[in-house]
């Protein structure tokens, strides 16, 4: 059996396409959406509709976590216009070209970028869409938890540590656990271009900790200081950061 596994995707279609040749079965931890490209201010739906100019100002603010300020000049680039309105129709255009390109079998869950609410406008036969569910591929049971919790960033898809916990423990052990965000250790959890730690979660480790899956599988930390450790016999893997790799991580048996 042949997974390919995929997560931080941020818009890449055309490499979306791709990944699953060879493989059994795509997996993918969600963050298809590309708001605002901090490699390449130029991309996404923020310079799209602001410029790079804005879209430089934006990122430097909020690498500075000077996230007041970053607040201030979204509200004053936003006025006049119908935010939800325009944010909609550019997220569905993106949506509408990373759902063709997944190929079947397709297991996702959502990254805390995603809009959740629009997937299953989107997924077609062959896309299953997974949060705090278990899917059966080959003669591994996997288990899916989307989203990432709450941060000063305000991203669309945050929830409470409770709400999060629960959708671990909806579970049970599993063989592999997949998420986007990372269990809640340290290293695995520090950016080193960002320069700053992301929120990683405590239930999952506490479930790593408790259940020894074989694999944890997770995203989100695009340049983590590190990409991979042990908790007893799990093996804990950021699988990348797709839109900059264009390559899956395979998981084979």
């Amino acid at each position: 059996m042949r997974v390919h596994v995929v997560s931080d995707v941020h818009g890449a279609s055309e490499a979306l396409a791709r990944a699953g040749e060879g493989a059994d079965a795509l997996v993918c931890l969600g963050d298809l959406l590309l708001f605002l490209d901090y490699a390449d201010h130029a991309r996404g739906i923020f310079p799209d509709l602001f410029g790079v100019d804005n879209a430089d100002r934006m990122v430097e603010l909020r690498t500075a976590r000077r996230f007041d300020e970053a607040r201030a000049l979204d509200q004053e680039l936003w006025a006049g216009l119908d935010r939800r309105a325009v944010i909609e129709a550019a997220v569905r255009k993106q949506y509408g070209e990373l759902f063709a390109a997944f190929p079947t079998p397709t297991y996702a869950t959502y990254g805390n970028v995603d809009v959740p609410t629009l997937w299953e406008q989107y997924a077609r036969p062959g896309t299953t869409v997974l949060d705090g569910a278990t899917a059966l591929i080959g003669d591994r049971v996997f288990g899916f938890v989307g989203g990432g919790l709450r941060t000063p960033m305000r991203t669309p898809y945050e929830v409470e540590e409770s709400a999060f916990a629960a959708k671990v423990a909806a579970l049970g052990e599993v063989d592999v656990l997949c998420s986007h965000i990372p269990p809640a250790v340290p290293e695995l959890c520090y950016d080193t271009v960002a320069r700053r730690f992301e929120r990683g979660s405590e239930a999952l480790l506490e479930a790593i900790r408790v259940t020894q899956p074989k694999y944890a599988l997770f995203g989100h930390v695009h340049q983590p200081l590190l990409p991979r450790t042990r908790i007893g016999r799990t093996e804990c893997v950021n699988v990348g950061h797709f839109n900059r790799t264009r390559t899956p991580w395979v998981l084979e048996w």
